[in-house]
């Protein structure tokens, strides 16, 4: 029997394993269409504290339909509409709210507001809660500001030995619900070997839509010689699957917002390209990563799925109220009214 020789990579045929599943979860196709029908219903202008996600493309896209993103809603003139993220705010960023006369639409992910519900029960009943996330990310700050003097935000493993508690068998960690789950596990374990009795939140923090997408990315790198994610560089669940495609072994990962930003170069001795895309991430900016790639021989579109998903939540409840926006406006005359009696 003749030594079998394997192809050549140039010799095999091109292709793209696109993941399944990919782009919008669930919390973030509900933030997305609050800000469209709160335009449609409202008018123009609606303000939106922070980017509703973190999206290039989508940010820029509502901006052109009449939203105004702010850093704060203290930039907002009174008698106005302004939206929460969908990465949830602190107590003391509503009370700025109404304390600036105006009306609130909050797009918080519900299992972002899941996260927050765990930290106020958790100081109510007296525990120091570890919350494992990333210093100055939107979520993070909003979820310890529910409870910041029961919360200690924990940075990955190498921030556990640096963590003191006032009671070590009352202590509980929770999580932002964007990281890597094997980081997390990691974070977990050395807190658990530093206290041995520290509780478990009631279900995982880490989203449902992180989680199969970063499976899915580890499929895709046992496969693929390049990784390429479509996602904005300020999207944290989209930066993990970079990192979870190289820990899973792939020889190089990229993240992009567009297909432009594609290097040629990466392409070099590829035949098999892995295409996924964040949490974020419209699947409109896949599309045209798909025909970029086409147009280079890479025409051969081969689906690798890891999971159904299903999931849908209802729109923010205010948007039910017709008269938001003339509620909002008599906010703004009475304290006109109110300054010119002082």
């Amino acid at each position: 029997m003749g030594r079998m020789t394997a192809t050549p990579a140039t010799n095999r045929p091109k292709r793209v394993l696109l993941a399944a599943p990919r782009g919008y979860c669930a919390g973030v196709d509900r933030a997305v269409i609050a800000v469209e029908k709160a335009l449609e219903q409202y008018g123009a202008p609606i303000y939106v504290r922070h980017e509703i996600v973190h999206n290039k493309y989508v940010v820029q896209t509502l901006e052109r339909k009449g939203a105004i993103f702010v850093d704060q809603a203290t930039e907002v003139p009174p008698g106005n509409i302004v939206m929460f993220s969908a990465h949830g705010v602190a107590p003391t960023v509503h009370e700025e709210a109404r304390q600036g006369r105006l009306k609130t639409i909050d797009a918080t992910c519900p299992l972002v507001t899941k996260v927050h519900k765990e930290a106020v029960r958790f100081a109510n009943e007296d525990f120091d809660i570890l919350l494992i996330g990333h210093e100055g990310h939107e979520e993070v700050i909003g979820t310890s500001g529910e409870a910041p003097d029961h919360i200690q935000l924990v940075d990955g493993p190498e921030d556990v030995a640096k963590v003191e508690v006032r009671d070590p068998s009352r202590v509980v960690w929770l999580s932002q619900t964007t990281l890597s789950v094997d980081e997390t596990m990691e974070t977990v374990d050395a807190l658990k070997e530093k206290f041995p009795q520290l509780i478990s939140p009631p279900s995982d923090d880490i989203c449902y839509a992180t989680q199969n997408r970063q499976t899915a990315i580890k499929e895709l790198a046992g496969q693929a010689e390049l990784v390429i994610v479509v996602g904005s560089k300020n999207s944290s669940n989209s930066i993990r699957m970079v990192e979870v495609a190289k820990q899973a072994g792939v020889p190089a990962a990229y993240l992009v917002d567009f297909a432009s930003e594609i290097d040629e170069a990466w392409l070099e001795g590829v035949t098999s390209v892995g295409l996924s895309s964040g949490a974020s991430v419209p699947d409109v900016l896949v599309q045209e990563v798909l025909e970029w790639l086409a147009e280079r021989g890479y025409a051969d579109v081969e689906i690798v799925k890891t999971a159904d998903e299903s999931l849908t939540f209802s729109l923010p409840k205010e948007l039910r109220n017709k008269d938001l926006r003339a509620e909002a406006e008599k906010l703004a005359a009475a304290a006109s009214v109110a300054s010119v009696k002082e």
